[in-house]
């Protein structure tokens, strides 16, 4: 089957530029600031059709037990099948621990059935340095070798010496190429998060 590779790049875009529609403030804590984002990821799957769970879940053979998705996109279409779905069209994980973000990888990039490999995965993770992103790319990219899906890594750190939380979004293909893009995000007057592109970020 031809793979439905989504334009992940195009995703980050969105993601940043409707990040202060969430609602989020300094006030939420990590468990809301989950559960907004993956909220966002969902409806733009309902948007685009997809049939769409949170809290999924897909078998891991490593650990010989099923593994919980926070969230997936599934295609459906009863002119194919009326009994199974076509494809999982996304996987996404959202992380708010730097402890975790190994964990995150392996989420994403399991040995499990044929047919609950992802077309396309999403990785929003916390990390606790810019330093610790290029060690996680690298096990993205060794991974994503055998499972050759479409890839996003979005990550999130505090950047000591600009006192600013700094984005960096990390797309590969099949292939292992890459491109990236930045963004930043801070509190406005009233307490509330915003993004915007790196280029587009100014101190005024």
């Amino acid at each position: 089957m031809e793979k439905d590779y989504l334009n992940l790049m195009q995703f980050f875009e969105g993601y940043v530029r409707n990040y202060r529609r969430m609602n989020l403030s300094n006030e939420h804590n990590r468990t809301m600031l989950t559960k907004r984002e993956v909220d966002y990821f969902a409806t733009l799957g309902e948007y685009l059709g997809y049939l769409v769970f949170i809290e999924d879940y897909k078998f891991d053979h490593l650990n010989g037990k099923s593994r919980p998705m926070d969230l997936s996109w599934w295609k459906w279409d009863q002119r194919a099948s009326q009994v199974n779905y076509q494809y999982l069209a996304l996987h996404l994980e959202r992380e708010s621990l730097w402890s975790k973000d190994i964990d995150t990888i392996e989420k994403l990039f399991s040995k499990t059935e044929d047919g609950y490999f992802p077309h396309n995965v999403i990785g929003i993770q916390y990390v606790e340095s810019m330093e610790r992103i290029s060690v996680l790319n690298e096990m993205v990219i060794e991974k994503n070798l055998i499972q050759k899906s479409n890839v996003l890594m979005v990550y999130r750190y505090f950047d000591v010496s600009e006192e600013m939380e700094k984005i960096e979004a990390w797309y590969f293909n099949a292939s292992g190429k890459v491109e990236s893009r930045e963004a930043i995000a801070k509190t406005d007057q009233f307490g509330y998060w915003f993004m915007c592109l790196k280029e587009e970020y100014s101190e005024v």
